[in-house]
């Protein structure tokens, strides 16, 4: 990063402090107004040599770093989402994908809080705030259980909407296969999606669309010796911009650069049951992410092809983080999805 973007990072630390505190406290009334306070500035990032060939967009306008997101200009959202006292409120809950936490979704909870919905954020285990050793995680089940915990406590009638990143798209799908009746749709954004009998490892051994990028950009943990298989991946952090966030503001690479923890390797080899009677009663929503380096967009339409999805979105100029590259188009995208009746077993939700 260049030297006029480096910033102070005991400033970096105390705003991922505080937006795990705000996650974690599940704050109602006053959480959406703290969590606006986390500003950010806006740069246009350059291609990787390896992907030269593919021009990034520059942007058509920018945001200052003393911008709230509060302020930012949110056409028909209110409207869109508007909650008259006969609707009950959507509730979406969103899971991070590998190395991310909870923390990663704050301009996200933010607006779907101004769109008057309700919204949580989970930690899978050894992400966030989560800590554990990371060499103790064998399985999905582990991996995923705080999101199965989560919708295991949800009241009998109550349904929500999950929103999956990343490889946070396979523990979502075990998920919507463990507790069908709680999720009353999925919206994988630029996720691994996956169909039965296979795994996350099975979809990128396969695909000849990885860069030499994607490549470098993953280093192997093994806390058992080499001899025996990675317990883990992370990633270089002097590759993370252009890698994950080549299109996403400064600070929240900045922040991601303090905050992002090493990724546990055996869920991702693990091949995925899944039903029709279960995961397949649940309508799923796909969106693309077009200038995606990590799950590169030939890679994402081989998922969709694979399972087609109920429908599919594109969000033009979005890398692989759209939550903090283009916030407000995924937020649009989230709201049309929950507002767009959908059959779900046998009954409209």
């Amino acid at each position: 990063m260049k030297a006029s973007n480096v910033l102070d990072e005991s400033y970096i630390k105390q705003q991922a402090q505080i937006a795990s505190m705000l996650y974690h406290h599940h704050l109602q009334n006053n959480g959406g107004d703290l969590l606006l306070q986390l500003d950010r500035s806006v740069s246009t990032k350059n291609p990787p040599p390896s992907s030269s060939s593919k021009k990034l967009p520059r942007r058509s306008r920018s945001v200052s770093s003393s911008t709230p997101l509060s302020s930012m200009h949110l056409p028909n959202l209110q409207d869109a989402a508007r909650n008259d006292g006969k609707e009950k409120k959507q509730h979406f809950v969103l899971v991070h994908g590998g190395g991310f936490g909870a923390w990663c979704w704050y301009k996200i909870i933010a607006l779907l809080k101004e769109a008057n919905c309700e919204v949580d954020a989970i930690d899978l285990t050894g992400s966030g705030a989560n800590f554990c050793d990371i060499t103790s995680i064998k399985t999905i089940a582990q991996y995923a259980k705080p999101l199965i915990d989560f919708l295991a406590n949800l009241a009998d009638d109550k349904e929500v909407i999950l929103v999956g990143h990343d490889v946070g798209g396979v523990c979502m799908s075990y998920a919507m296969e463990m507790n069908p009746s709680k999720v009353s749709r999925a919206v994988f954004v630029a996720a691994t999606m996956l169909s039965n009998g296979h795994s996350a490892l099975d979809v990128f051994s396969k695909q000849a669309s990885l860069t030499e990028l994607n490549q470098c950009a993953q280093k192997f943990i093994y806390g058992n010796g080499k001899k025996q298989l990675p317990t883990a991946m992370e990633y270089d952090k002097s590759l993370l911009e252009d890698f994950l966030f080549n299109q996403t503001p400064s600070k929240d690479v900045a922040l991601a650069s303090v905050s992002m923890r090493a990724v546990p390797f055996a869920p991702v080899t693990e091949k995925l049951c899944l039903s029709a009677e279960k995961y397949g009663s649940i309508p799923r929503f796909y969106v693309k992410t077009d200038y995606d380096f990590a799950i590169p967009e030939p890679l994402q339409e081989a998922m969709i092809q694979s399972d087609p999805p109920k429908q599919v979105f594109q969000l033009k100029g979005a890398d692989h983080s759209p939550f903090f590259s283009k916030p407000q188009a995924l937020l649009r995208l989230l709201l049309e999805i929950s507002n767009t009746p959908q059959v779900k077993q046998g009954k409209e939700t």
